[in-house]
């Protein structure tokens, strides 16, 4: 399928727009629609949203189709000496600073367009930090290989909650 154009705007802590965090609802709520009724951790996106733009260096970017916001992307980087990846890494890389690559979410409609590689490629691709962690929920093998066509790899499992789903630890260099 031929990539969709849509724009992409780029947001940083310091500089979020009001009813930002709106968007990102909007977005979670139509993108998790079903596991939102049942699901409790799906139901703690908000505490996540609050959480991660709070962060120093948290950056963001929401794909709009015309003025609707079909999906975004963000995250921030992460504290030295705790990154998710490093309780599987016997040996770390000389150069360790990480970008926290927290969500990724395109609602349904738009899924299949290509705008999943846009946001990704938008947040990423000119980060100062020398890696790119992430987790993935391996009940999802698609979003998994996604990923690993991105050039991320699996590098262990981690379950961040005791709510939450056991993920899968990937890791991308980025320089």
């Amino acid at each position: 399928m031929e990539p969709k154009v849509i724009e992409l705007r780029h947001y940083q802590q310091d500089a979020l727009p009001e009813g930002f965090r709106r968007t990102l609802l909007d977005v979670h709520a139509d993108a998790y629609a079903d596991e939102l009724v049942t699901d409790e951790f799906v139901q703690r996106f908000p505490w996540f949203v609050d959480h991660w733009t709070s962060l120093a260096g948290f950056a963001c970017v929401v794909a709009y189709d015309g003025d609707e916001p079909v999906g975004f992307a963000y995250g921030a980087p992460l504290a030295a000496g705790r990154e998710w990846w490093r309780e599987h890494i016997a040996v770390p890389p000389q150069r360790c600073a990480t970008f926290g690559f927290s969500e990724l979410m395109v609602r349904p409609a738009w899924r299949g367009t290509g705008i999943s590689e846009q946001l990704q490629s938008a947040l990423i691709d000119n980060r100062p930090e020398d890696l790119a962690v992430l987790l993935v929920d391996p009940d999802h093998p698609k979003v998994r290989q996604l990923y690993e066509s991105w050039g991320y790899t699996s590098v262990g499992f981690r379950q961040p909650f005791p709510d939450s789903p056991r993920f899968a630890v990937m890791l991308r260099t980025l320089r």
